[in-house]
């Protein structure tokens, strides 16, 4: 019997103390699920599932400010002073019919429950009571091998819970874990059936996967799965799209992305799904000229994230700023030549510290230079804030008190007047009236 020493956090400590009270009521109580696995591997959980022989009612009887947030499922949520915790009661799940949840649920024992769990390494559990891990289904064997595989029959499993296909590329590349074949030959096998799984819970396995630190095997794996392209043919399709080899000697598209997706740093899910999607309008866009070329391709690209964004249901910020990193991502590389004006509008920008983390994996992930990138970087830090966001020296007040009706006129004139500004052409109201009036002579 393997045995195992909680770690001493309040959030573990909360959750011990929930199975404490559950024995001294009489019930088993374990910790289950990935909290085991990860402290089994020397992580640190991000929450703690614990699983009783209680059914709610009898939960609900040990914790009365407790909610019933599943209790068809046998699950209840205890907020004490350490986090929130759901109490699951052992089960044993009925047909599935949607893929999703299962027809029927009966209340079992805690080994009928680890046969009706995904993975293996996911079905261990842990009495803190005894210190001892729990093992009915060879997960500590396959944690050991780092195996990532399927309790049981792995088609029964992923026809349950269609989720399950992409669960098992994202738990594979965050735990650096290798697919146990008969797994994977099943998750190409049954590849389609992620077609019938919502937007948004495709979207919130592909934010764990995009932010954890091997991004770039999962997204392999969705690759040589099938999974890819059921999910995002837009992606599919940079796959053996050839690149000018003077520019990009990586490779095709689908694997400079790939590359460029390993050089982030710790990104968010706009960042990581920007960068993901930078290049998805060259596929449409290639040309054989004089050489290959993808002219306007993050205008297309654009136009494409925007798409994908809302097929998964992203949030409006979300998807704004995804698609504006497609978008701005070619500008960069121009920064150094820019007028000052555009160069200050561009450096200003909300999200241009994405942007410029976008514009550093692409180039690790291609030439391999940051030359230019060193550049930008020098120039930002040494623009004070005031500089490159003066305050105005003339507004819409000012513009109809000299007699210009309002209208779209204004705009004109006073982006105008802020580019004079930003390019040092002016420093006060007093030129910034004569510069107006010398282009703009009679008030319209």
């Amino acid at each position: 019997m393997t045995t195992l020493k909680c770690p001493d956090t309040p959030t573990a400590q909360g959750a011990v103390n929930i199975c404490n009270q559950l024995h001294e009521a009489g019930f088993e109580a374990v910790l289950a699920g990935g909290c085991v696995r990860d402290i089994l591997l020397g992580r640190v959980p991000k929450d703690y599932d614990i699983a009783t022989s209680a059914v709610p009612k009898e939960v609900q009887r040990v914790f009365p400010d407790s909610e019933a947030i599943g209790a068809a499922f046998g699950v209840i949520l205890v907020k004490i002073p350490q986090g929130a915790y759901e109490i699951a009661t052992f089960r044993k799940d009925g047909d599935y019919m949607d893929g999703r949840h299962p027809e029927t649920v009966t209340f079992t024992s805690i080994e009928e429950d680890a046969h009706r769990r995904d993975f293996t390494v996911n079905a261990l559990f842990f009495d803190p009571k005894t210190n001892d891990v729990i093992d009915y289904v060879g997960g500590l064997k396959d944690l050991d091998l780092r195996i990532l595989r399927c309790v049981g029959n792995p088609d029964e499993r992923f026809r349950e819970d269609y989720l399950r296909l992409l669960r098992a590329i994202r738990f594979s590349s965050q735990l650096d874990f290798k697919v146990a074949k008969e797994t994977m030959d099943s998750i190409c096998l049954n590849g389609n059936l992620i077609a019938k799984v919502s937007p948004e819970r495709i979207r919130t396995e592909m934010e764990r996967l995009l932010c954890n630190d091997r991004r770039e095997t999962g997204l392999s794996l969705l690759h040589t799965s099938g999974l890819l392209a059921e999910i995002f043919p837009e992606l599919s399709a940079m796959v053996g799209c050839e690149q000018p080899p003077e520019f990009h000697p990586e490779g095709d598209v689908w694997v400079h992305t790939l590359l460029v997706m390993k050089q982030l740093e710790s990104p968010s899910f706009p960042l990581a799904m920007g960068t993901l999607l930078h290049d998805v309008g060259k596929p449409p866009t290639q040309t054989f000229e004089d050489r290959i070329r993808f002219n306007q391709h993050e205008k297309v690209g654009a136009e494409i994230a925007n798409a994908i964004c809302r097929r998964l249901r992203c949030s409006n910020e979300d998807t704004e700023h995804i698609t504006w990193l497609v978008n701005q991502h070619m500008r960069v590389a121009h920064i150094p030549e820019m007028r000052d004006s555009k160069r200050k509008r561009l450096v200003r920008e909300e999200g241009f510290s994405d942007l410029m983390e976008l514009f550093r994996a692409d180039c690790l992930g291609s030439i391999g230079t940051l030359t230019n990138y060193d550049w930008i970087m020098d120039y930002k830090e040494s623009i004070p804030e005031e500089v490159i966001r003066p305050p105005a020296l003339v507004t819409g007040n000012h513009l109809i008190e000299m007699g210009y009706k309002p209208g779209p006129l204004f705009k004109e004139i006073l982006t105008a007047i802020e580019d004079a500004q930003l390019e040092n052409e002016i420093h006060t109201y007093d030129e910034a009236v004569t510069w107006l009036q010398s282009r703009w002579p009679n008030p319209v």
